[in-house]
């Protein structure tokens, strides 16, 4: 079983040095490495050059003319790993790094699976998930490593996966379903290709031995009333807007216009009542409906 990891970059070369580090020292190693810089203006290629990276066997760097953000950037790598004689591509963004025996534990269930994953754990807490995990059918949430490990028959928690944080792909899986959309920039490609997957009846699981290593981001909800939680991304009008737009195409396309209205009524709630924000609704409104066209251009302007 031969395995691509591909990792995506962008102005991070301090993180991805630690990313590939991990890399190295798995206990079983990747046969290749595909790096994807976005056209990182932080030196990462330079970097990379000088620490002799470019010229290891099976490394290869892929730097593309403009930032396609994590969407782009796993568009082009998986089409590289498909490209090689690679069995499994395995992602990952520069800010995450697999535990010393991931990629070993992962491939324990090699051909019994089509899109598989660790537990993505908190860097700073690591009996914590980093990302809560819902048990598909359920309202039960899990938020430990011990909890997930409870949940698991057998090692495996079935039907779900925290998508792009060292999740392995099968060959057939992606040539029977394409690769991620790139046109989503940052922001729901990874869920969009996960929901693409199940559609297609692939077999998916989280393996509770494996472990992944993500720093935790606690500004991703806030409490609306009911006891629902809305996403709050009050920092970048990029990932807001991203945000916004992309879970309205994935709802339409998986869920149905009900569900895509029940988004769009919770996020102009919030932004009216919750966290009043002018600035904030008026940018929901516009990635709210741009999600309604399919229009995938709105994001260019916050970075060009």
């Amino acid at each position: 079983m031969r395995v691509c990891a591909v990792v995506v970059t962008y102005n991070r070369k301090a993180l991805l040095f630690r990313c590939l580090e991990a890399l190295r020292a798995q206990s079983r190693r990747p046969d290749r490495i595909v790096v994807v810089d976005n056209a990182s203006t932080d030196g990462t290629a330079q970097a990379l050059e000088t620490a002799g990276m470019l010229a290891q066997p099976g490394f290869e760097l892929i730097t593309l003319p403009r930032n396609e953000g994590g969407a782009g950037g796993f568009h082009r790598g998986m089409a590289a790993a498909l490209q090689s004689d690679c069995d499994y591509a395995w992602l990952m963004d520069d800010d995450g790094y697999p535990a010393g025996d991931c990629l070993e534990t992962l491939l324990r269930e090699g051909g019994k699976l089509d899109l598989w994953g660790p537990v993505v754990l908190d860097d700073a807490r690591p009996e914590q998930l980093c990302f809560p995990l819902r048990i598909p059918g359920t309202a039960r949430i899990l938020r430990t490593r011990q909890a997930v490990q409870e949940a698991s028959p057998r090692g495996l928690l079935p039907d779900v996966v925290m998508p792009f944080n060292g999740v392995l792909v099968s060959r057939e899986l992606a040539g029977r379903i394409g690769l991620p959309r790139k046109e989503f920039f940052i922001w729901g490609d990874d869920i969009e290709y996960v929901l693409r997957a199940a559609k297609a009846g692939a077999r998916i699981a989280t393996v509770s031995g494996a472990g992944f290593f993500h720093p935790r981001q606690d500004d991703l909800g806030a409490p609306m009333f009911f006891g629902l939680m809305h996403f709050n991304n009050t920092g970048s009008p990029l990932k807001h807007y991203c945000l916004c737009r992309n879970n309205t195409v994935n709802l339409l396309t998986y869920r149905g216009p009900a569900s895509a209205l029940a988004f769009a009524a919770k996020t102009l709630w919030f932004y009216t009542f919750s966290r009043p924000s002018l600035e904030r609704l008026r940018l929901s409104l516009r990635a709210l409906a741009d999600g309604w066209r399919g229009d995938f251009s709105g994001h260019r302007r916050f970075i060009e």
